[in-house]
């Protein structure tokens, strides 16, 4: 396969993949009658040559963007609301997400609210929809990641943090999805080392919890594998050769698929970094690795029968547990990721209170083995003492 070669696809939205496919941008706009686009990312993008770039194309070609980028790395409620202010003020006409998970998710989130008089919280994922229609109609939502970790986005979910809770929740409505996706390796080129590490590692979590859960659903599961197999050698590659266009290219397809497998669902792993993000400000990708190993141990019993197939997609001399397991831990000591959460500043922190929040994030529903409070509290024990 050429992952150097410019490739439009359809599923699950319109993706536009190939190396300077960004400057496609202004066209998308012009074809979706956008003229006042609502660019948003996070606080940490905001000065990069890529989004200048974006601005100074848009431009030039009879647009008037506007950039929104108080966005946190983990996004929260206030925040959100403001940016719908600022969309509201400068009567714009669509929403173009850029970023990392924060930047996209902060995109999203606006999206949802933008036109309609709705409480963020009432698009949470486990509500009846909210009804929209021709007087309060979603923006035109475009998604363009920079990072190979999120894959989240062809769909317009997004994790907020709510601010009085502490807690994050997921926020979504069935009407609302991106009507394109740009797909484009070069923005991925100059990301710092550690987040190429934490943000590709997220994929591949995202393709682990999702292939283990135990539904039918074979268009996530063919996605979820085909995640792991693009995701898992090329990551070492990306991390020590950024300008590796080929496997950066990978990398963001692995992503992209891998954000499309967990439509499945996901598992502890992101059921406690969702709250751990929330409470602490954690990067959410490092703290998925750092919590991944201790959830596999915990799963064990529930996930052996899927190890096999895992393990030849990742192309492993075994198919058994422990190899995987080990092959796992190795794989997080390349990219010196820390073995427990009080690592990264996750201290003072009550067990019962965390566990709790856990134990009603989306994503705890769909981990393949239950848990109860108490059990919960000794994952998130052993994650921030010695995880792996």
């Amino acid at each position: 396969m050429d992952y150097n070669s410019h490739q439009n696809w359809s599923f699950p939205t319109s993706i536009r993949y190939g190396h300077g496919r960004i400057k496609e941008l202004s066209q998308i706009c012009h074809s979706k009658k956008i003229k006042r686009p609502f660019i948003v990312t996070d606080k940490g993008s905001a000065s990069l040559k890529l989004i200048k770039d974006l601005l100074l194309n848009l431009k030039k070609n009879d647009l008037e963007p506007k950039l929104f980028s108080n966005i946190s790395p983990n996004p929260r409620d206030k925040e959100i609301l403001s940016g719908k202010l600022k969309y509201q003020e400068g009567n714009h006409d669509g929403v173009i997400a850029i970023g990392g998970g924060s930047g996209m998710d902060g995109g999203k989130a606006i999206s949802l609210i933008a036109n309609n008089d709705y409480d963020i919280w009432d698009f949470e994922w486990e509500k009846t929809p909210q009804l929209i229609n021709n007087k309060n109609l979603f923006p035109p939502l475009i998604c363009i990641p920079t990072t190979a970790g999120t894959g989240a986005e062809t769909e317009s979910s997004a994790m907020v943090t709510d601010t009085k809770l502490l807690m994050k929740w997921c926020i979504a409505h069935p009407e609302q999805k991106p009507f394109e996706v740009i797909l484009d390796p070069e923005l991925t080129l100059d990301l710092p080392k550690n987040l190429t590490a934490w943000t590709g590692i997220d994929a591949l979590v995202h393709a682990i919890e999702a292939y283990v859960i135990d539904d039918f659903h074979p268009l996530c599961d063919g996605s979820a594998i085909e995640a792991l197999r693009l995701i898992y050698p090329n990551l070492p590659i990306v991390f020590k050769n950024p300008h590796d266009f080929t496997s950066r290219g990978k990398m963001l397809v692995g992503s992209c698929l891998a954000g499309i497998s967990f439509l499945k669902g996901l598992g502890f792993v992101h059921a406690i970094s969702h709250m751990v993000g929330a409470e602490f400000d954690t990067q959410h990708g490092l703290t998925n690795a750092i919590v991944l190993p201790a959830v596999l141990k915990f799963n064990e019993k529930a996930i052996s029968h899927k190890i096999p197939i895992m393990s030849e997609a990742m192309n492993l001399k075994k198919n058994n547990f422990d190899y995987f397991y080990k092959s796992i831990c190795y794989f997080l000591d390349q990219f010196n990721i820390p073995k427990s959460l009080s690592e990264i500043g996750v201290k003072d922190v009550s067990l019962t209170g965390l566990a709790e929040k856990a134990l009603k994030d989306s994503a705890f529903a769909t981990n393949p083995r239950n848990a109860s409070l108490s059990e919960m509290e000794d994952l998130i024990a052993t994650t921030l003492n010695n995880g792996r």
